[in-house]
């Protein structure tokens, strides 16, 4: 592997120095050599379900593909042993990020079917 060493100003090199390890797969996702951190067919699984306009109960009932969980439960396994790459952590981050907004979406439809059934009794 090349080294090399630039220089940049202090400000910068203060948000740089968290993702010290990162910063080759960063560089080359930012010259476009990498695509993004999860395949394409992830995001299109999710917003092909919401915009299904899926009822509350199918939302809260909502979960990611077999082979997304298998994936999920391997990069967990791996961050836990320490063994997880820089790519494989910003992958990891990825689909927290996805689970993230997904969670938003269940918990107002949580609190639709609560409010469903609150209105029956």
């Amino acid at each position: 592997m090349t080294q090399i060493t630039i220089e940049v100003p202090d400000a910068l090199a203060k948000r740089l120095d968290p993702v010290r390890d990162q910063l080759p797969e960063l560089l080359e996702q930012a010259l476009g050599g990498r695509p993004a951190p999860l395949p394409v067919e992830v995001y299109r699984y999710v917003l092909e379900f919401l915009m299904s306009n899926p009822a509350p109960q199918e939302l809260v009932n909502f979960k990611p593909t077999l082979a997304m969980q298998a994936r999920i439960s391997e990069l967990l396994e791996k961050n836990r042993a320490g063994d997880l790459s820089a790519a494989e952590s910003s992958e990891l981050d990825a689909y927290e990020r996805l689970n993230r907004f997904v969670r938003k979406f269940k918990i107002r439809a949580l609190q639709d079917v609560e409010a469903s059934r609150n209105g029956d009794a």
